[in-house]
């Protein structure tokens, strides 16, 4: 059989990995073939992976360290990790969730990915409406290293926000980053994407019911399945806008959710991103 996703022996990093959306992911690139690298403050205990690298991603040290270790030659990166914001305070979360991506993009992975490469960060459909609030995430997008973002989260007076408005803020700062990145990665040859997951089950949905208020909250964004996803429904889709069988798609925002957006957009239900504006 035709190798239609072309992913024996190339070099995939992924982040998150040790658990959820992240754990399925791996797995299906070990079963196709790739040499995976998994990045995870926890071990990775997917059987197949080359290596296992302890990172934290909230931490610039922590990441430098972990790319010190990984191949020169990057073929795709897959930013999965992600905090809800519950169990973490808003820098921490929006630093894992945005910061750690864009650190790694520009440090590492802009220098060690060939023409033909591919990216796909998983934001959220909470960061769906980025559009509307480009007038408050501009500068934090626009800011160039670690220590500029950092400064600018600090000049919007957030830093003292709870956690969830660091996850929230995050999303909309990542799905419009990793818009603006397909342009200018593009013109190297290297695609970038992004999944917008719906609702899923994995091992942060307690987190995010008590986030949203209760489960049946969390179930209506779940479009026509009103069901939570599976992380291997979520896999599927990332594992394919890395794969060759992608190779002509690049800047797309990908909704991963049954429908729930369709719905928003056509007005069959309203959005719950924005009810405050």
């Amino acid at each position: 059989m035709k190798d239609y996703f072309g992913y024996a022996n190339k070099v995939c990093i992924v982040t998150g990995a040790s658990s959820g959306i992240g754990k399925a992911t791996c797995e299906m690139l070990v079963d196709l073939g790739a040499k995976v690298y998994a990045l995870d403050k926890s071990p990775c205990s997917v059987p197949g992976i080359e290596v296992y690298v302890e990172t934290d991603l909230s931490k610039r040290e922590s990441i430098d360290k972990a790319f010190q270790s990984l191949p020169g030659v990057i073929d795709c990166f897959f930013g999965i990790a992600g905090l809800s914001g519950i169990k973490s305070d808003f820098p921490t979360t929006f630093n894992v969730n945005y910061t750690a991506n864009k650190y790694i993009t520009h440090s590492y992975l802009e220098n060690r990915m060939p023409k033909g490469s591919a990216i796909v960060f998983v934001t959220s459909t909470a960061g769906s409406e980025w559009r509307a609030f480009s007038d408050t995430t501009g500068e934090i997008v626009s800011a160039d290293g670690w220590d500029a973002i950092i400064e600018a989260i600090d000049g919007l007076g957030d830093e003292e926000s709870p956690g969830p408005i660091g996850y929230f803020f995050s999303k909309l700062c990542m799905t419009e980053y990793a818009m603006r990145l397909s342009y200018t990665l593009g013109q190297k040859g290297i695609r970038v994407n992004a999944v917008l997951p719906g609702s899923t089950d994995t091992g942060m949905k307690d987190e995010f019911i008590k986030a949203i208020g209760s489960e049946e909250k969390l179930l209506e964004q779940t479009g026509i399945a009103h069901r939570l996803a599976t992380c291997e429904e979520m896999a599927g889709p990332i594992v394919f806008l890395n794969s060759a069988m992608a190779s002509f798609i690049s800047g797309e925002e990908m909704y991963v959710d049954a429908g729930d957006g369709a719905m928003v957009k056509t007005g069959v239900k309203k959005s719950m991103y924005l009810s405050g504006k």
